[in-house]
C-alpha cells in the first residue's frame, strides 16, 4: 500500500513522530494520519498500537501538538505505538458546510449513506478496516489484534462505538475522554445522523449506550471514561446513560469525574498518561499471552524428537579470528542430569567475541559459542526433576547445584558453585563426553556450559534457570549474562546504598545495566565515562547525572584525578565494565578515600595483570570483582524475570539490533564490532 512520510520529528531517545499521507480507498481522497513509534519499535517485534480519535474541528495534528508530550512519554514507557487519524476526509472535491459540527473536521466515525456525503465520508471503514490494514502491512503494527482505541468527545463516541461494534477480540481495550455517550439523544449526534445517514434512528447502531445495552455480558475487562465536571457540553454527552447501560449488562465501567476541568486539551493532557498506561498494560499482557501460545505450539512437537539424535543448524567456531561457519550438526539426547533445549533467541555477548578472537585461555576449537539465550526444554535426562519438556529456561554459565554439601551454594557470600567448573572449562559435559558432532561425525566442543549458537543444545540441569512463560524469550535471554551481571554488581557485590555516588567506566550493555541498577538503588550521583559520546544519551536516560569523555580532558589530566576533582574525595562506588586493566586502575583510584569500593566486571585478555600503588588500598579503598553479579542463577534469575514482568526491571532498551535465523550470527558479531551495539538478539 503506497504512502508518503511528509514529516518526521524525533521525540525522545530514538522515538519518532511522523505524519503520513496516503490515497484512501474508503474516503476517495488523500488522508493524513500521525504516527508515534517508540524507540523499541521493530517491524519484526509485534508492536501494539493505540488508536486516538480526535473530536470536532480537529485534524491529525491537534492531539500530537497539545497532548503529545505527555502521551508520547507514556507510550515510550509502555513500548506501544500511537496512531492519530484525521477526523474526516478533506480536499477540494470533499463536500463541506459552514458549520463546526458537520462536514470537514466532523466525520463522526460513520459511513455516510446520504448525499452529498456518501461518496467520501466513510470514516468508520477507514478507522476499522483500511487504516489497520495499512499499519499491519507496512509497519507491522496491531498484528494479531494488538490494538486498542481511545478518543475525545466525537472521537470518544467513535472509540466507544467502534469497540462495542467490533467486540469479538478485534480490540484489546477502550477508553474515552468526555465522550458523546448517547449520541441519538444528543444535538450533535442527531444533526450528524440526519445529515450522514438520513435519520436519527439509523444512528442507533452508532450509539454507545444502545450498543452496550444490547450486550449479553461484559465485553471488556473495564471501560475507562474521563469526564470534566466543568464541561460546558456535559448536557450533550450524557455519561449517566452509559453508566445505566453498563449496570444493566454487568460491564465494568469506571467514570472519573474531575472537578474543575472543562472539555478542552488541558483536560486531556492532565490525564492522558493514565489512559495510555491503561491500554499499555492490557496490550502488553495480550502480547505476552500470544507469545506463550506461539511458543507452546513449538513445544507440542517435542514428543517426536525425545530420545533421538536431532539434526539442526548451528554456527560453529572453527578457529580463532575466523568467521563462524553455518553448519548442519547433530545433537545427542541428554544423559543423566542433563537437559536438551531448543534455543529460541540468543543475545550476543562480548565474551563470545572475546573467545572467538583467541583471547580466552580456555578457548577450544572447534566449538559452539553462545551463552546468553532463551530456550524451551525439549527433553530431559535421567534424574532431572526441576524442569520438564515445555518449560522456559535461561541457560546460566554460573551453575547452582544447591546441594547442602556445597559450601559455595550454601554461603550467602558467593554464587561461584564449582560443581561442574572443571569440565565446563574443558568444553565437555559433566560426564566427560560431548553432545555435538559435525556432518562428518567429528566432535564439537561445548562452551561455558551453554553453547547456544545452535538451534538445539544440551546443558546441565544445574545450569537451567526455569523462568515464567509470560516473558518473551527474545528479551528474557538478556538475563543470561550481561544485564544480570551489571545489576548484580550494584545490588549484590557492592550493595550500593541510597544517596551514594557512583562512577561507571564503559557504557556497553553491562555498564548501562550498572547505571540502571544504581538508579534503582537510589544513588544520587552517577558519573558515566566512555570515549564514545554517542552513548551518553542512553546513559542519561537510565539515570546518569554526569557524562565524561576522557579524550576531552586537558593533556596530563587523568580520568581518575578528574573524577576526584568533580567529587572532592572520589566516588563511593566505581565499576569497570571495559576489561581494560588500565581502566580498572583508574576506577580504583577515583574511589572515595577511606571507604570507596571499586568493582571489576570486565574480563581482561589472557595474561594481563592489574596494578596500583599499595597506598591506594592502605587509604581505605576496596578492590573486588564479580561474576554474574553475584546472583545464584537458578534461584535469582526467575526472580529477575518476575520483576521485569512487574515493570520493575525493564530490559528491552538494551536491544539495539535484531536478526532472524541462526545463520545471521556473524551479522550480529559485525554489529557488535561496529561500536553502536548494546545487545544484538538473534531469533532462531
Amino acid at each position: 500500500m503506497a504512502f508518503e512520510i511528509i514529516e518526521t520529528n524525533r521525540v525522545s531517545n530514538n522515538a519518532t513522530y511522523q505524519r503520513i499521507k496516503h490515497a484512501s480507498s474508503s474516503t476517495k481522497t488523500d488522508m493524513i494520519f500521525g504516527l508515534f513509534l517508540p524507540s523499541t519499535y521493530e517491524k519484526s517485534d509485534m508492536t501494539p498500537v493505540l488508536y486516538w480519535l480526535s473530536g470536532l474541528t480537529c485534524d491529525d495534528t491537534n492531539f500530537a501538538i497539545k497532548a503529545g508530550p505527555a502521551a508520547f512519554e507514556e507510550a515510550e514507557k509502555q513500548g506501544i505505538a500511537l496512531v492519530m487519524p484525521d477526523t474526516s476526509p478533506r480536499g477540494e472535491n470533499v463536500p463541506n458546510v459552514d458549520s463546526y459540527d458537520m462536514g470537514v473536521g466532523a466525520g463522526f466515525y460513520v459511513n455516510a449513506t446520504s448525499p452529498p456525503y456518501n461518496e467520501n465520508y466513510h470514516m468508520y471503514t477507514y478507522v476499522t478496516e483500511e487504516l489497520p490494514r495499512l499499519l499491519e502491512t507496512e509497519f507491522a503494527l496491531g498484528c494479531d489484534n494488538l490494538k486498542s482505541i481511545c478518543g475525545h468527545s466525537m472521537g470518544g463516541h467513535g472509540a466507544l462505538t467502534v469497540a462495542l461494534k467490533q467486540n469479538e477480540g478485534q480490540w484489546t481495550s477502550v477508553s474515552a475522554f468526555a465522550p458523546i455517550c448517547n449520541s441519538t439523544d444528543s444535538p450533535w449526534g442527531k444533526k450528524a445522523f440526519e445529515s450522514y445517514l438520513g435519520s436519527v434512528e439509523k444512528g442507533n447502531e452508532h450509539d454507545a449506550t444502545l450498543l452496550l445495552s444490547q450486550q449479553k455480558e461484559q465485553v471488556y475487562d473495564e471501560i475507562l471514561i474521563e469526564q470534566g465536571l466543568d464541561d460546558q457540553f456535559l448536557f450533550q454527552l450524557k455519561p449517566e446513560a452509559l453508566e445505566k447501560a453498563a449496570q444493566k449488562v454487568g460491564q465494568k465501567l469506571t467514570i472519573n469525574n474531575r472537578d474543575g476541568y472543562d472539555h478542552g486539551y488541558f483536560f486531556i493532557s492532565a490525564f492522558i498518561k493514565n489512559h495510555v498506561a491503561f491500554h499499555g498494560e492490557r496490550l502488553t499482557k495480550k502480547k505476552r499471552h500470544l507469545a506463550v501460545e506461539k511458543i507452546s505450539a513449538i513445544g507440542s512437537s517435542f514428543s517426536e524428537t525425545q530420545g533421538k539424535v536431532i539434526t539442526c543448524k548451528a554456527m560453529v567456531a572453527r578457529g580463532p579470528k575466523q568467521p563462524l561457519t553455518h553448519e548442519t550438526i547433530t545433537v545427542d539426547p541428554p544423559k543423566a542430569g542433563e537437559v536438551r533445549v531448543k534455543v529460541i533467541a540468543n543475545a550476543l555477548c562480548h565474551t563470545d567475541v572475546y573467545t572467538l578472537d583467541g583471547l580466552d585461555p580456555e578457548g577450544l576449537f572447534p566449538c559452539i559459542l553462545g551463552h546468553e539465550a532463551g530456550c524451551i526444554v525439549e527433553s530431559v535426562g535421567e534424574g532431572v526433576t526441576s524442569v520438564v519438556p515445555g518449560d522456559h529456561v535461561i541457560p546460566c554459565y554460573t551453575p547452582q547445584c544447591a546441594k547442602h554439601s556445597c559450601i559455595f551454594c550454601q554461603s550467602p557470600k558467593t554464587n561461584l558453585c564449582p560443581a561442574i567448573r572443571s569440565t565446563q572449562g574443558q568444553g565437555i559435559m559433566p560426564d566427560g563426553t560431548i553432545r555435538f558432532k559435525d556432518s562428518e561425525g567429528k566432535p564439537i566442543y561445548h562452551f561455558m556450559g551453554c553453547s547456544t549458537f545452535s538451534e538445539y543444545s544440551v546443558i546441565a540441569e544445574i545450569s537451567c534457570a526455569k523462568v515464567s512463560k509470560e516473558m518473551a524469550l527474545d528479551e528474557a535471554c538478556l538475563f543470561g549474562c550481561g544485564v544480570s551481571t551489571g545489576l548484580g554488581a550494584v545490588w549484590n557485590t557492592c550493595d550500593v546504598e541510597v544517596d551514594s555516588s557512583v562512577a561507571v567506566f564503559g557504557l556497553g550493555a553491562v555498564g548501562l545495566a550498572v547505571i540502571q541498577g544504581a538508579k534503582t538503588a537510589g544513588a544520587s550521583r552517577i558519573i558515566a565515562i566512555d570515549v564514545n559520546p554517542s552513548k551518553f544519551e542512553a546513559a542519561k536516560s537510565l539515570g546518569a547525572t554526569d557524562c565524561v569523555n576522557p579524550k576531552d580532558l586537558p593533556e596530563g589530566v587523568s580520568i581518575q584525578s578528574h573524577i576526584v576533582s568533580m567529587t572532592q574525595w572520589g566516588c563511593d562506588y566505581t565499576f569497570d565494565c571495559t576489561g581494560n586493566t588500565e581502566v580498572m586502575r583508574s576506577a580504583l583510584e577515583c574511589a572515595h578515600r577511606g571507604w570507596g569500593t571499586s568493582c571489576i566486571i570486565g574480563v581482561a585478555a589472557s595474561g594481563h595483570e592489574i596494578s596500583t600503588r599499595p597506598f591506594q588500598l592502605v587509604t581505605g579503598r576496596v578492590w573486588k570483582g564479580t561474576a554474574f553479579g553475584g546472583f545464584k542463577s537458578r534461584k535469582d534469575v526467575p526472580i529477575l524475570v518476575e520483576r521485569n514482568l512487574k515493570g520493575e526491571i525493564p530490559v528491552k532498551h538494551f536491544i539495539s539490533h535484531r536478526f532472524d535465523g541462526v545463520d545471521k550470527t556473524n551479522d550480529a558479531i559485525d554489529a557488535l564490532h561496529a561500536g553502536d551495539c548494546l545487545r544484538a538478539v538473534v531469533k532462531y
